[in-house]
């Protein structure tokens, strides 16, 4: 067990939850929140909430399932709405909208308070060393699977 408990979030009915600061370092020099920053707070909340689900990345690039694999962003839309600044407290809301073959879907939302700043659509392959795409292990699909709502599941 973890010193810090909520370092990488929480599970919630739904998805995730990552609390988020923003700090000098993800700002332009007008303070307001510099768009790529975005990025980089929608990856940690997807990495945290494969690893509460129990999908390590460090395990799946070691092999310790089969093959060697990763996850590679293949697409993602994104809707500004409205700007965060420095030191505003987000929250990184991550959804898995669908899970087919090689593909995962995920629905991504940040809030300050309960006002929606941005919407992310983010679609990830999983790829092999070589960079195919391949279904994740059955292990961890079963972890993915759990999560995934209604009728969208492994196929």
């Amino acid at each position: 067990m973890s010193d810090w408990p909520d370092l990488a979030g929480r599970l919630e009915d739904g998805g995730h939850v990552l609390p988020v600061r923003v700090y000098y370092e993800d700002t332009d020099f007008t303070g307001i929140v510099y768009h790529g920053a975005y990025v980089r707070f929608f990856e940690r909340a997807r990495s945290d909430f494969l690893r509460l689900i129990g999908i390590h990345h460090r395990e799946m690039a070691e092999g310790t399932h089969g093959a060697s694999l990763a996850f590679a962003v293949k697409t993602m839309t994104l809707d500004f709405q409205k700007p965060a600044r420095i030191d505003d407290v987000l929250e990184v809301h991550t959804s898995l909208a669908e899970y087919k073959g090689a593909r995962i879907r995920l629905d991504q939302l940040i809030y300050r308070g309960e006002e929606l700043l941005i919407s992310a659509a983010v679609t990830v392959a999983i790829i092999t060393s070589l960079g195919r795409p391949t279904r994740l292990p059955q292990i961890l699909s079963e972890k993915l699977v759990q999560h995934a709502p209604g009728e969208n599941t492994d196929g």
